[in-house]
């Protein structure tokens, strides 16, 4: 996708330092899978709301860009403009092109221990580490050479259907929008996706008969 990171070895003199040390740096702690606040919806023009359980403990900066971005509509109306099967769907760029971001700065990269699985929400940047905005991808497959490389932030916990039903192209023909993005929290309730069926399917066999009833010319 980009130019990977190098990974820095731990020192042997680190691991064998001995519990102060080891305390010195706590496992954070997971929020509750419940927790309203960090569950983001994303309400797909695909026919149905996909719910992805945000993880501040290991992404704060990242989740509260979300956050912040889905509170201010940021998000809602923009196109899946890179999508590739077997891999992943890109969105999150206001112009569509894969070139634009949010007003606000960029971020310092969170890389950390989840994995780039199925359903797994990540950061796009570009090869600088730190340049992640507001663009995000979700992964169809596993692609585990992204791990550590880039900010994974979340993962879909329900309506992973709607993601794969996303078109695929660079970008596709006629691409699936985010409706409305909305942190739990905040209760904002999906779109009638009712409304979003696509048009009936034509009867050709009604209209075959009709052209072979039209009088000849």
């Amino acid at each position: 996708m980009r130019r990977p990171a190098a990974l820095a070895l731990v020192a042997a003199a680190l691991v064998l330092a001995g519990p102060a040390a080891a305390g010195a740096r706590e496992a954070p702690t997971q929020p509750h899978p419940d927790d309203p606040e960090n569950l983001l919806h994303l309400d797909l023009s695909t026919g149905g709301r996909v719910t992805i359980r945000l993880r501040p403990d290991v992404a704060p900066k990242h989740v509260e860009r979300i956050k912040t971005l889905a509170r201010r509509g940021f998000y809602d109306g923009v196109i899946f403009h890179r999508v590739i099967d077997g891999f992943m769907a890109q969105t999150g760029d206001p112009t569509g092109t894969g070139r634009g971001e949010s007003d606000l700065p960029d971020l310092p990269a969170e890389f950390n221990d989840l994995p780039h699985v199925r359903g797994a929400v990540s950061m796009a940047r570009t090869e600088e580490r730190d340049s992640a905005n507001s663009q995000f991808f979700i992964m169809f497959e596993p692609v585990l050479r992204l791990d550590r490389n880039y900010t994974v932030f979340g993962r879909v916990i329900s309506g992973m259907q709607w993601v794969d039903a996303i078109p695929r192209g660079e970008p596709p023909a006629e691409p699936a929008r985010i409706l409305q993005a909305s942190v739990a929290a905040d209760g904002r309730p999906p779109p009638d996706f009712a409304k979003l069926a696509p048009p009936k399917a034509p009867d050709l066999a009604a209209e075959a008969a009709e052209v072979l009833a039209a009088p000849p010319r």
